[in-house]
């Protein structure tokens, strides 16, 4: 039993950690890419865009998957669709087919996510979780922090191909553990809501395509519209999965405090760390002239100081309790942000990873805090909805905050100097921090894992 509980952790790390590294490690290799292919590095986008856009297909069905047909079946299937699909990037020999081998990886993402997570907190109960804090923070704030230094060496040292053929061996390995270690569980029928899926499939593509778009081409008539019928579907979708017996995806979740205030937070914590991912590099490039390469190794620090909070977490919550800790480690980054915004890109380099690594520190206590509350009454049977609900919360969350700091950017860019712009925009993400520590009072300290509790 303790082999089979070691072999799901490991599963979980390392198919999640392939999924989120891919969400940032082709950032930096954009140009790149458009040099090889004879394109503008504007064209590149809907390299992007086609990962984001897929993932938000796929997540809505994720959970219905994993109950219908297995969380097993579906784990696998998923990784080896990935795998397949990271192959056909690295062999595109066009920017449409790399394009078109990205859609059919975030596809495969989007299941994994759901999967993955599911598969995890189905085998650990609510107090065993508080233990795994490093096995679910490499992944989902990790992965994304190293994606920019990963995409840089690769970029230094061997070609953009390589971004995605290191998934390949990792992929097999995966597929083959969960074939002949993992064990069915407990499968639950649901009749297929067609009609919840069609409202979602289409209007949370949307809406994550209009947050791109604004992100990279400023508001217009086509963001404005895709935002105007993005929101309809979504809360036609709402309305619609409120009133139906066997939902697609049980938004009656939400009506416990403890799930929707914890979802929140780390939708508002994802955004700001993504956010700030998106941004500093840029900033620090422009102000030093540096490479993808020197920038990302102080952003690394972040990470590092990710890790050490995984550490700290499970003393942490049982001597302050797991919400005053969540609280905590937003007040704290948020003076950290404000911190790295007055100084700007100029200080110090050792002083900015000092900064980075406590703002890994703070922030981590909060993204796994929430997470780890947001599960924590949350029955088996509602477990797969549950995960999906809540990723599908993130991803929107990483979308919000890349936006808000890209909008932010080009409208204090017009009125300001750069390097005031982007201390602008290092300041938006505080905001983001601020409305999460807001989403953190919806619920009560008596709901979530108690002060002393031990693990």
């Amino acid at each position: 039993m303790k082999a089979q509980r070691a072999v799901i952790i490991a599963l979980y790390v390392v198919a999640m950690f392939m999924v989120s590294i891919d969400g940032t490690i082709v950032n930096v290799l954009l140009p790149t890419i458009a040099v090889e292919f004879g394109v503008t590095p504007g064209a590149t986008n809907g390299i992007n865009i086609g990962y984001l856009v897929s993932i938000a297909v796929a997540l809505p069905a994720a959970g219905y998957l994993s109950n219908r047909f297995g969380v097993k079946r579906m784990y696998v299937l998923s990784v080896s669709l990935f795998t397949l699909s990271s192959l056909l990037c690295g062999l595109a020999g066009s920017l449409q087919a790399l394009i078109l081998a990205r859609v059919l990886q975030g596809l495969a993402g989007g299941i994994i996510t759901t999967v993955s997570m599911t598969l995890l907190f189905r085998t650990f109960s609510p107090p065993e979780r508080q233990n795994l804090s490093r096995s679910l923070v490499l992944p989902i704030a990790f992965a994304p922090a190293i994606g920019p230094l990963v995409g840089g060496l690769f970029s230094e040292y061997l070609s953009w191909n390589w971004v995605f053929f290191i998934n390949i061996p990792f992929g097999i390995i995966i597929v083959l553990i969960g074939l002949f270690a993992l064990t069915e569980f407990e499968i639950f029928k649901a009749p297929f809501d067609t009609k919840g899926y069609m409202l979602i499939a289409l209007g949370l593509p949307l809406f994550m395509l209009t947050l791109s778009l604004i992100a990279s081409d400023g508001v217009s008539i086509t963001v404005v519209f895709c935002a105007i019928v993005g929101v309809f579907l979504l809360s036609s979708f709402y309305v619609h999965e409120r009133k139906i017996k066997e939902p697609l995806l049980d938004v009656r979740l939400y009506e416990q405090p403890l799930f929707l205030s914890s979802s929140l937070v780390a939708m508002c914590s994802m955004g700001a760390l993504m956010g700030m991912l998106y941004l500093f590099p840029l900033m620090y490039q422009y102000e030093y002239s540096a490479s993808a390469l020197e920038s990302s190794l102080i952003t690394f620090t972040e990470a590092l100081g990710l890790m050490v909070a995984s550490k700290l977490l499970p003393r942490t919550s049982r001597r302050f309790g797991m919400l005053l800790t969540v609280r905590l480690g937003l007040i704290g980054t948020v003076m950290i942000f404000c911190c790295i915004a007055i100084v700007g890109p100029s200080a110090n380099p050792w002083l900015l990873r000092g900064l980075m690594f406590t703002v890994g520190i703070c922030l981590g206590h909060s993204v796994i805090g929430s997470q780890l509350s947001a599960f924590h009454h949350v029955a088996k049977s509602q477990m797969s909805k549950a995960t999906t609900l809540y990723n599908m919360l993130n991803r929107v969350g990483a979308a919000v905050g890349i936006a808000l700091v890209a909008t932010t950017l080009t409208v204090s860019g017009r009125y300001f100097s750069e390097i005031l712009s982007y201390q602008y925009a290092l300041v938006a993400t505080v905001v983001l921090l601020l409305a999460g520590l807001g989403c953190s009072l919806l619920a009560k300290e008596q709901e979530t894992i108690l002060k002393g509790e031990k693990a």
